[in-house]
């Protein structure tokens, strides 16, 4: 334990409640990295009802993983992600269903999976750099992840169906549940924060 003196200016949650005491391990992070896959694979199966269709929370978890572990550990767990499905394990939405391997990752959500790579790097460097514990830069940091994720996955559906298609089926559903997703994370993370520099 330590005090909320020695609470890092820089650093994310994870680095103040483990990586700076005796946890820290290769170890320690390997067991982040595989866990956080597992999340991102169990929130890409369950949907939640909501409107005008329902939702994942996959790109909620992409986020919060990133903001929670740094930019290397939440990029390199969405890594170990897209290995498992380019191996064939139906870790993605509407797999096996919708297709495995790489013909799913070059399909049509191709674009959105791109993103998560990308925005967990985005989001992990702002959470690194303190974007993470007030509402207004949780709020920030959320939007520009999400704008990465759905711009890859416009740009990348656009190609395949025409850029108008592509926004009125890739983007604006979902576009109410991003505000909803964005809402949440501004509340969990600030108050996340003020226990940690209460409680350590």
């Amino acid at each position: 334990m330590h005090t909320g003196d020695t609470i890092k200016t820089n650093g994310t949650i994870i680095d103040n409640i483990l990586m700076s005491s005796k946890f820290n391990s290769w170890f320690l992070k390997l067991a982040l990295i595989v866990g956080g896959s597992l999340l991102l694979t169990i929130s890409a199966k369950i949907q939640v009802p909501f409107y005008p269709v329902p939702m994942t929370m996959q790109t909620f978890v992409v986020l919060s993983v990133s903001m929670l572990f740094g930019w290397r550990l939440g990029a390199l767990t969405v890594v170990l992600y897209l290995a498992e499905g380019a191996l064939g394990l139906p870790v993605f939405a509407g797999t096996p269903e919708k297709g495995i391997g790489l013909s799913y990752i070059l399909g049509p959500t191709g674009g959105y999976l791109l993103g998560f790579l990308l925005s967990s790097i985005v989001v992990g460097f702002m959470a690194e750099n303190g974007f993470d514990r007030t509402v207004g830069k949780t709020i920030l940091t959320m939007v520009i992840g999400t704008s990465v994720i759905y711009l890859f996955g416009y740009v990348w559906l656009a190609t395949l169906i025409g850029f108008e298609k592509s926004f009125i089926l890739g983007v604006q559903p979902f576009l109410l549940s991003a505000v909803f997703k964005i809402l949440l994370a501004a509340a969990v993370f600030p108050l996340t924060w003020r226990m940690i520099k209460r409680f350590y």
